[in-house]
């Protein structure tokens, strides 16, 4: 296992970004929805794919009120009936990047004109089905603060912090891939199907988790300039402001030096 990649750079990024937007409620209650519907059943004990989207929403706080009506949502009749179809968009952004989007749509047409809009205007090029996914490998992601809440006071409690070498062991015993140095917390990466295991197992050991979902990763990063990589993080923000794209995947290599450029914007 390795400690420390710059893939959590990405994923902080993303999170500060979708942190600001207004729209991010509504996405991750849209991806509720259409779990539950999915899966036949509202409780999540009985469906895998609700447990894993109300996991995700609580990693970046959706009220548990905004989580419920998302559920009751997926088996309501006529105009409080829920009917969103899943696509996926690929394509290639500047400097030959790999961009991989998941959409949960009512609209497809408008979607894909969006979508279509989004690359064009980055010099980019939207492709078939197909054309990148080859390059992303789907993973599982659990995020651990590496310092342990109080339930008293409700601050960061110094003395608890999360030792690496005993957090490692943690992670392979509870069938976890890898995990990574996250600044402020760990991520931890397990198979699709292993993600609410390996939560679970986790927590039963006594770590603390805040929040898990399923990703997708490069297989083989594509290295890119500074330059090249402001053009190329334009047009994620751009897709990702797009309502009916629930996640954007990207295969740039997240360098120093690439990760600095990116900051300076």
């Amino acid at each position: 296992m390795s400690g420390h990649s710059k893939w959590a750079t990405t994923k902080h990024r993303k999170a500060a970004q979708d942190a600001k937007r207004s729209a991010l409620f509504s996405k991750l209650s849209r991806n509720i929805t259409v779990a539950a519907k999915e899966g036949g059943d509202p409780n999540p004990a009985n469906n895998a794919s609700l447990a894993a989207a109300i996991e995700k929403a609580k990693g970046y706080s959706l009220p548990k009120d905004k989580i419920k009506t998302a559920i009751d949502k997926a088996f309501g009749t006529g105009k409080d009936a829920a009917s969103y179809e899943t696509l996926t968009y690929e394509g290639y952004g500047p400097a030959g990047v790999a961009v991989y989007c998941e959409a949960l749509t009512d609209n497809r047409n408008r979607t894909a004109a969006d979508v279509s809009a989004a690359f064009r205007h980055a010099n980019g090029n939207l492709g078939t089905p197909g054309c990148v996914a080859f390059q992303f490998d789907r993973k599982g992601q659990i995020m651990v603060e590496k310092i342990i809440k109080s339930d008293d006071k409700k601050v960061a409690d110094k003395e608890n912090a999360v030792d690496e070498d005993e957090f490692m062991l943690l992670v392979a015993e509870a069938g976890g891939l890898d995990y990574e140095d996250a600044e402020d917390e760990w991520i931890v990466y397990t198979n699709p199907s292993d993600l609410m295991a390996v939560k679970a197992a986790l927590e039963e050991a006594g770590v603390e988790t805040k929040g898990a979902e399923l990703t997708m990763m490069p297989s083989t990063p594509t290295q890119v300039s500074p330059a090249d990589a402001k053009k190329v993080m334009r047009l994620i923000d751009k897709l990702e402001e797009l309502e009916d794209l629930q996640n954007v995947y990207h295969s740039m290599d997240m360098t120093d030096e690439v990760i600095a450029a990116l900051e300076e914007e």
